[in-house]
């Protein structure tokens, strides 16, 4: 049984974009119904650009619902507004997300430490302020409705957006792209820069490395990757509320990366998949689903500090060294 733990866990530490991927294909399954797992593999997104900034550049920030909520409206204005076809508005949504992150990124990378957090918190709600205004293309309190994907026709097989199923692997192609690009960013030399300035950020400026435009340009990418997770939520609601730009969901993406475990290529769905299923099982027993979630959160910051994911990843390592294996 050990050794059968150690082969599974080498084959995600090797293999992590397959080994994700062939999880996430039978996730459903596992799932009290496929709505939730949809989120999931949604807010799991979501994580892992929040991720990407946090847990392996070291740079925390509270604005991330920003980028998320801007996605989100860029491509639900695009087809509600333009008439624009989904793929076209997701690529809409994902380069307005994307400059939305280069303009903040470039303002709030001049600060360090609980000011960067703070600036990207005050930048985010701004924005927040402006969709909330822009009624006639937002919808403003009401949000956005009518985001709707028409069935389609894939070599003479009609495929129905609408149908759950159909929904969960149409989304699990955009995600497995998003997730091979981010392995590939973080096997890159660029994905050891990065890492270099969350370790150290004034020995990776000595090293040579130019660590503003690394910092401006993993914010844009982190923005980028929150925008598809963004046009993808607008797509699986049909509606774009006006939270998706709430500072409350930046939260969210603080809980499921320190859940899961930050700097940890899974943790972030480990992370999403906790955080969601409680809030599913919680708030069908007490409307105060906040605080026992709140609780469970101080638990494993004070005990499992690594997460979920990277507790596992962990303690592996070290009954495999204790073994004498190679890791």
């Amino acid at each position: 049984m050990h050794s059968a733990i150690q082969l599974i866990a080498k084959f995600v530490e090797r293999r992590r974009v397959a080994a994700v991927l062939l999880f996430l294909l039978v996730f459903p399954l596992l799932m009290p119904y496929e709505a939730l797992a949809v989120n999931i593999l949604i807010f799991g997104l979501f994580a892992v650009g929040f991720n990407l900034l946090f847990g392996y550049t070291g740079l925390l920030s509270f604005g991330h619902a920003a980028f998320l909520g801007v996605g989100s409206y860029a491509t639900g204005i695009a087809m509600v507004h333009g008439d624009v076809p989904w793929l076209a508005a997701i690529a809409i949504g994902v380069l307005a997300s994307g400059l939305v992150g280069l303009l903040i990124g470039y303002l709030a990378i001049r600060t360090r430490g609980i000011y960067f957090s703070m600036v990207t918190l005050a930048l985010g709600q701004i924005v927040y302020y402006a969709f909330y205004k822009a009624e006639r293309f937002t919808g403003g309190e009401n949000g956005l409705r009518g985001v709707v994907v028409q069935p389609m026709n894939v070599a003479g097989y009609t495929l129905d957006f609408n149908q759950p199923t159909t929904k969960y692997y149409l989304i699990w192609i955009f995600v497995a792209a998003a997730l091979w690009l981010v392995s590939r960013i973080l096997a890159s030399p660029f994905g050891a820069v990065i890492e270099a300035v969350r370790e150290n950020e004034k020995r990776a400026g000595a090293c040579g490395y130019d660590v503003a435009r690394s910092k401006l340009l993993v914010f844009v990418l982190s923005a980028a990757l929150c925008g598809l997770a963004g046009s993808l939520r607008a797509l699986h609601l049909s509606v774009v509320p006006i939270d998706s730009l709430h500072y409350l969901l930046s939260g969210q993406a603080v809980m499921m990366s320190l859940l899961g475990g930050m700097g940890t290529f899974f943790g972030p769905f480990v992370g999403a998949a906790v955080f969601l299923y409680l809030e599913d099982v919680v708030t069908a027993l007490t409307s105060h689903w906040m605080a026992i979630v709140g609780v469970v959160f101080m638990v494993f910051v004070l005990f499992f500090p690594r997460g979920i994911w990277g507790t596992f990843l962990q303690q592996l390592r070290r009954r495999t060294a204790a073994s004498g294996e190679a890791p």
